[in-house]
């Protein structure tokens, strides 16, 4: 049995690296781009990003804007009332439009900012998602458009809608996911787009959802290692991961959809509430009992709120919505079962039998949740 002394330890440990990288931390998500070209001759840009992240430089290289070495500086502007924060933007506005990069049958055109819509501070769970506006002429004999947005702002995605008022035409391509510095492929502007490949559409959702679990879940990842910890037998365990994907996927389809739409400022504080509870249940419950999976399911319910969130910024292809949902599902389950993978092989299969192990693992590592929860809990509350 470990000593008094090391079991300490052990917990400074788990606190010490799980809370600085969480505390007042927003996830850094790609910059939603929609590119809008007219038949009368007339383009339109709207860039949906974080003027924040934008000027303190972070960008994709982060999980979370507690990660980059500007977060203080990050976390000062997000407090700013949007008039002081646009006052901070004009001298940059015009050094990031000549970062962007928008060519017409190869041939870039310059690019101008002409207005800038910022909301106010409120509620500081996530991001604050400004909408940058960029417009300009294009030839009508233009053929093909495509797009750049460099790494050094971000990742983005981007999608382009042919319009012609006249006939009362609007057409939208698929969305393209641009990272590490990537160009978009090119979009024509004389044809009615084409639909992307059911494999093309599969692979892509499916990556979005592991990626949204790992790395950039730490929400989710939190929760189900609470839920590893207390089942250190194999069946247990994935009735709970099984119940708690069901819920998820019954939410992210139902809000997705637009049947459900609670706010984040709701939904966001509820789910570190959920994590924070299942991290005390965990100390207070020596073995499962009946009510865990009911428990699991209506938290699942919870965190598939806030799994539609990241799929709607994400973009959903109108003629494959379910397969991509289905798709974005099953990465989500993928993650999951690799974080409780990674868990069985750290410490699950040299140490679940072990006597020592609830006093060593179990009761620590869910302290170490439930108080992150906690605080998440209350740093999300919108007052």
């Amino acid at each position: 049995m470990p000593s008094l002394k090391n079991l300490i330890f052990t917990l400074i440990y788990l606190l010490t690296t799980l809370l600085p990288a969480t505390l007042a931390a927003d996830v850094v998500r790609p910059a939603l781009v929609e590119i809008s070209i007219n038949a009368s001759g007339a383009y339109r840009i709207e860039i949906r990003a974080s003027i924040e992240a934008l000027l303190t430089g972070i960008n994709a290289a982060y999980t979370n804007t507690r990660d980059a070495p500007t977060a203080e500086a990050y976390d000062a502007l997000r407090a700013l009332q949007a008039s002081q924060l646009d006052k901070k933007w004009q001298s940059f506005r015009r050094h990031f439009a000549g970062q962007l990069e928008l060519r017409f049958d190869g041939q870039p055109t310059p690019l101008t900012v002409t207005h800038t819509r910022i909301p106010e501070p409120g509620y500081t769970g996530v991001p604050r998602i400004s909408v940058i506006t960029l417009e300009g002429r294009v030839e009508h004999s233009a053929q093909t458009v495509d797009w750049y947005y460099p790494a050094v702002f971000g990742d983005s995605t981007v999608r382009v809608r042919q319009v012609d008022e006249v006939r009362e035409k609007w057409h939208w391509s698929e969305w393209q996911w641009l990272r590490g510095d990537e160009r978009s492929g090119p979009f024509s502007l004389t044809e009615v787009f084409s639909r992307r490949s059911l494999s093309e559409t599969v692979w892509l959702y499916v990556v979005a959802g592991f990626e949204h679990i790992l790395p950039k879940g730490l929400d989710h990842i939190l929760f189900i290692l609470g839920i590893f910890l207390l089942g250190s037998r194999i069946k247990p365990l994935l009735w709970q991961v099984t119940m708690f994907t069901v819920a998820h996927t019954v939410t992210l389809g139902l809000t997705v959809a637009g049947y459900i739409n609670l706010p984040a400022s709701i939904v966001e504080p509820l789910i570190a509430l959920s994590i924070a509870y299942i991290g005390l249940e965990n100390i207070r419950h020596v073995n499962l009992h009946g009510s865990r999976l009911l428990l699991v399911f209506a938290f699942g319910l919870l965190h598939g709120m806030g799994f539609a969130g990241v799929l709607q910024e994400f973009g959903m292809p109108d003629d494959a919505f379910l397969t991509a949902l289905i798709s974005f599902n099953i990465g989500v389950e993928l993650g999951q079962l690799a974080i409780i993978l990674l868990a069985f092989l750290a410490v699950g299969v040299c140490c679940r039998h072990r006597q020592w192990y609830r006093a060593a693992i179990i009761v620590p590592g869910s302290a170490a949740i439930a108080m992150t929860g906690l605080y998440w809990t209350f740093e999300r509350l919108p007052f």
